[in-house]
């Protein structure tokens, strides 16, 4: 009678509703990602992704994106196509799940909570026809007053036992309220208590043990869509979720997900609860904070212009240590190649660091081609820096030139971690942007009116050193590293420091890529109006 009177437009069984989520039927994991669409990806949401990504798909299995959005409050615009967007940027493909906020794909949908109401409230009604759920009809200022009494007598708060007031309401006063249309949630009656254990053994932190819940939890709010916490065993059970991977925020609720499946007559799924990124603020750690740390949003990446394998590389890196070794030995191989183990990753949360991202980034950019980097460079500065856009769209192949130097062989430079330093990188190979720059150091005005005397930039490499190396030793300078290592009072410096003046009278700076080559695509014009500015 209670189940009718609160559920009664609900006609499907739970054997029906099951009966529409066949079993899959595959021998591999079963992952997913369930964010809420709230605007803002962290790139702890993304590591989380990636584990669960890899999880399901080295086993050959599945991985599908539901979307959370149960909490209209926190919903924002666009957010779904944050989400998917976001995923898509750093090749985290999904099999099943939303595709945007109007679109999906697969067999196990719909893939947003908000349109599963009917589905939620089948079983909801089911839990009331077998007593484990009831109407609530507390205000909250009358749980405010029940919080209040808790606290006076120093009793664990809540709704349980004697303080779930209408835990064990009559059916006729029950009925008299709702036809009245007061307001009520529906909650699990709950048979936990706190001096019971219930046992779990997590995929990443081993075996936890933890008291039961003995709260009366909502599983219904008063508009009739579901809890998180019920929502989320409803599916992931439809749905055929084997492995629950999450972040380890969600460890505290672990007694409720397990009873709630253990109330639905459910097997639960296997569950590993990740630590979060951490970061070092002076000697102690924090998690990363949206508010505190640009880092901690996946869009920081993507202005920045990391490459997504760059960012996929760290993440892989932190999710278990054995990963740089594996790179070491595999330096070619693509990263879907390792293998994870969910075993191997911290328990106490891995720690950000920028400069290792910058590291390995700069590892990944040094192995692609001359024209990649030019394509990436371009797509981000169409984005982000349309002047700088402009003059790589102008020469392309003066762009490549550029890019290729150093570029190639067993030791490449590796002078660029994200596409935002390439236009730094390049800035003295264009007028606009080396007029904007000065001199690193101080240009000896002796050495470059020698210089100039000697230059022609049809010289090949041999003989263009060779020349430079006769005109230091006429200068006082040792041509020979060797004899100037030996006895370095004798002379002025070495042929090194002659080097690096003609650079920083070409360049602006003293560290850049092969000097022959930069003036040969700068050609003789250019190169003779910046080292003319010094002839005495």
């Amino acid at each position: 009678e209670l189940a009718e009177l609160l559920f009664g437009h609900i006609t499907k069984t739970p054997q029906e509703v099951e009966a529409e989520f066949p079993p899959r039927g595959i021998e591999g994991n079963v992952t997913r990602f369930a964010p809420s669409p709230t605007g803002f990806m962290h790139i702890g949401g993304l590591f989380a992704a990636l584990i669960c990504q890899r999880v399901a798909h080295q086993t050959g299995g599945v991985f599908f994106l539901r979307i959370e959005d149960t909490d209209k409050k926190r919903e924002v615009e666009g957010g779904v196509e944050e989400i998917v967007n976001s995923l898509s940027t750093f090749g985290i493909e999904f099999d099943e799940g939303a595709t945007s906020s109007t679109t999906e794909k697969g067999e196990y949908g719909p893939y947003r909570q908000s349109q599963r109401a009917s589905i939620y409230q089948t079983f909801a009604k089911s839990l009331v026809e077998q007593g484990k759920a009831y109407p609530c009809f507390c205000t909250e200022e009358e749980l405010g007053d029940i919080r209040s009494k808790q606290e006076s007598i120093k009793a664990n708060p809540g709704y349980y036992g004697e303080w779930a007031v209408h835990r064990d309401m009559p059916f006729e006063q029950v009925k008299e309220l709702v036809i009245k249309g007061v307001p009520y949630v529906l909650r699990l009656k709950s048979n936990g208590s706190l001096d019971k254990k219930v046992e779990c053994k997590d995929g990443i932190k081993g075996k936890i043990e933890m008291p039961q819940n003995d709260q009366d939890i909502v599983i219904l709010k008063s508009d009739g869509i579901p809890t998180y916490h019920f929502a989320h065993a409803v599916d992931d059970h439809l749905m055929g979720t084997t492995d629950v991977i999450r972040g380890d925020e969600w460890l505290s609720s672990l007694p409720v997900h397990l009873q709630l499946f253990y109330e639905l007559g459910w097997k639960a799924p296997r569950f590993a609860h990740i630590a979060p990124v951490m970061k070092l603020e002076g000697s102690s750690k924090r998690k990363l904070s949206k508010r505190k740390d640009p880092e901690a949003a996946v869009s920081y990446y993507h202005q920045m212009g990391y490459p997504s394998d760059s960012v996929i590389e760290y993440l892989l890196n932190l999710a278990n240590s054995s990963y740089e070794d594996w790179r070491r030995q595999n330096p070619d191989a693509p990263h879907e190649d390792y293998v994870l183990d969910m075993k191997k990753m911290s328990v106490s949360g891995a720690l950000f660091d920028i400069i290792k991202l910058n590291d390995i980034s700069k590892t990944v950019i040094s192995k692609m081609t001359a024209q990649k980097v030019y394509d990436m460079t371009l797509e981000w500065a169409k984005i982000y820096d349309k002047e700088f856009a402009a003059l790589l769209e102008a020469d392309e192949e003066y762009a490549v030139r550029i890019l290729a130097i150093g570029r190639g062989g067993k030791k490449p430079r590796k002078d660029i971690a994200k596409w935002s330093d390439v236009k730094d990188y390049m800035a003295y190979f264009y007028d606009e942007l080396f007029a904007q720059s000065q001199p690193e150091a101080e240009v000896d005005k002796e050495i470059i009116t020698e210089y100039v005397k000697i230059f022609d930039i049809n010289d090949d490499k041999d003989v263009w050193f060779n020349k430079i190396r006769d005109m230091s030793e006429a200068l006082g300078y040792a041509g020979d590293m060797k004899a100037y290592k030996a006895e370095p009072e004798k002379f002025k410096g070495n042929v090194g420091d002659v080097s690096t003046i003609i650079r920083i009278a070409v360049t602006n700076r003293s560290n850049t890529p092969d000097l022959y080559d930069i003036m040969q695509i700068i050609g003789e014009k250019r190169t003779a109006q910046r080292l003319n500015k010094y002839v005495v």
